[in-house]
């Protein structure tokens, strides 16, 4: 056998342990991310296993070491700005940490001031009430702490070793004819699926930092493949009081998910994004397969040659763990500040009832039942996914409730977690563009969504 491709010679076959070096850490990562488990009476991961373990154990203690690690993100931020730590900006994972722009330093001030406010229970109370500043730190913060922990900490063994080069070749020819994505955002879509829509995200960011997604690619991923998890979807559906149609009411997420996927790419402003990869690293990826060469085995090729890069495995640790501190400094913060700001506005304004108003007549169109009631539901999701299912649960329509909670699960693109981590990386969307697909996957999902109501419902 002889290795072939374009770029390197004719060698001998590779040995024994370097496809070793393919498939070991692969099927590890594979058994963390994407191999669907039940514990303590639920569906995840096992990286959910770490996450919910951990999170379990330290609970009463995150609130406060988060506070911590935020008012030290705006400390550090505000310190290597001063002339006389010219030399200590220099330095690359200080730069990293804290080295960051005016903008990204006040959000981080906001963060840490939102923090402590709710953990001391001071200043307005409609920052730190139960249903703003208490969800952010209380609820969301911890389980993204443990989450980001265990995902930056093991993401390597997804990424580094092959198993994107090798599922991305197999499954090409599906995803570019279906979604116009390289095959290898298949993985990113099951780990999202099988886990969480934030490691899909984080993993989509990485991919493009790393030059594997083009632009228009990785805004088309990380807006379209960061499916809610079986887990969180489950929970949704216990929280409406739907989750004895539970297998009925996935299947209508899932056909709804794909056919707004397949769309969503195909319409501005995604489809407009250019087709070039991230300029500091440019083009990384090639999954075309050479004539005369199976699928199969040009995937192992691929995979053998991307694992056989890996010279270290302790600069794979370290990269891990400056990822973990990158989260925790960086995005955190700015998923206690945006996210805050979002629950305040849904929750103490009318905007989002105003916005809903358009959302009416359709609704009645549809023959949903309390079109009134629910329209809320279909907007308050940008502020975070768990809003429309708080409005929902008090809709007495069985019909009304299996839609708003289909939406709240397609919608995908919320302020308070998805979208704070789409606006951090590099990938080119903005606020506004990211309100557009969101208004894009709602008013495509909702006719699907109210059919399939229908059927079930008859």
């Amino acid at each position: 056998m002889e290795r072939i491709h374009s770029g390197f010679e004719k060698t001998n076959s590779y040995s024994a342990r370097q496809y070793m070096k393919f498939w070991l850490p692969s099927l590890i990562g594979v058994l963390l991310f994407l191999v669907p488990v039940k514990f303590d009476g639920k569906v995840t991961i096992g990286l959910g296993i770490l996450a919910d373990s951990l999170q379990g154990a330290i609970a009463a203690y995150i609130p406060g070491f988060m506070t911590f690690v935020l008012v030290l993100s705006a400390l550090g931020s505000l310190v290597v700005k001063v002339p006389a730590m010219a030399a200590v900006r220099k330095q690359s994972v200080v730069a990293l940490l804290f080295n960051v722009a005016p903008f990204w330093v006040s959000l981080r001030i906001i963060g840490a001031l939102f923090a402590l406010a709710t953990l001391f229970k001071i200043g307005p109370e409609l920052v730190w009430s139960p249903v703003t500043g208490q969800v952010m730190l209380y609820d969301l913060i911890p389980v993204l702490m443990v989450w980001f922990l265990f995902a930056c900490l093991f993401m390597p063994l997804l990424l580094e070793f092959g198993l994107m080069d090798f599922i991305g070749t197999i499954v090409r020819k599906v995803m570019v004819p279906l979604f116009t994505l390289p095959g290898r955002s298949s993985i990113d879509a099951l780990a999202s699926w099988m886990g969480s829509g934030t490691v899909g995200v984080l993993l989509t960011t990485q991919q493009y930092e790393s030059g594997y997604y083009t632009k228009r690619e990785a805004a088309v991923v990380a807006t379209n493949f960061s499916i809610a998890s079986i887990a969180f979807s489950l929970v949704i559906a216990r929280f409406l009081n739907i989750d004895s149609m539970f297998v009925q009411f996935y299947f209508t997420v899932i056909v709804t998910g794909v056919i707004v996927a397949v769309i969503c790419p195909r319409i501005p402003p995604l489809s407009r994004k250019k087709e070039t990869y991230y300029e500091p690293v440019g083009k990384q990826i090639e999954e075309v397969v050479p004539e005369g060469v199976s699928n199969f085995k040009w995937g192992v090729e691929k995979a053998v040659e991307k694992a056989d890069q890996v010279k270290s495995y302790r600069g794979v640790a370290k990269k891990g763990i400056v990822n973990v501190l990158d989260i925790w400094f960086a995005l955190i913060p700015l998923v206690m500040a945006i996210g805050t700001i979002a629950l305040i506005i849904a929750e103490f304004t009318p905007v989002f009832t105003y916005l809903s108003y358009p959302f009416v007549p359709l609704l009645e169109l549809l023959r949903i039942p309390e079109a009134q009631a629910a329209a809320p539901a279909m907007i308050v999701g940008f502020a975070d996914m768990f809003l429309p299912a708080v409005i929902g649960s008090s809709i007495e329509s069985e019909l009304t409730r299996f839609v708003i909670g289909v939406l709240s699960l397609t919608q995908l693109i919320y302020m308070s977690e998805i979208g704070v981590l789409l606006v951090k990386s590099k990938i080119p969307i903005s606020i506004w563009e990211l309100f557009v697909v969101f208004l894009q996957r709602t008013i495509i999902s909702l006719p699907i969504a109210a059919l399939m109501a229908h059927l079930l419902f008859f």
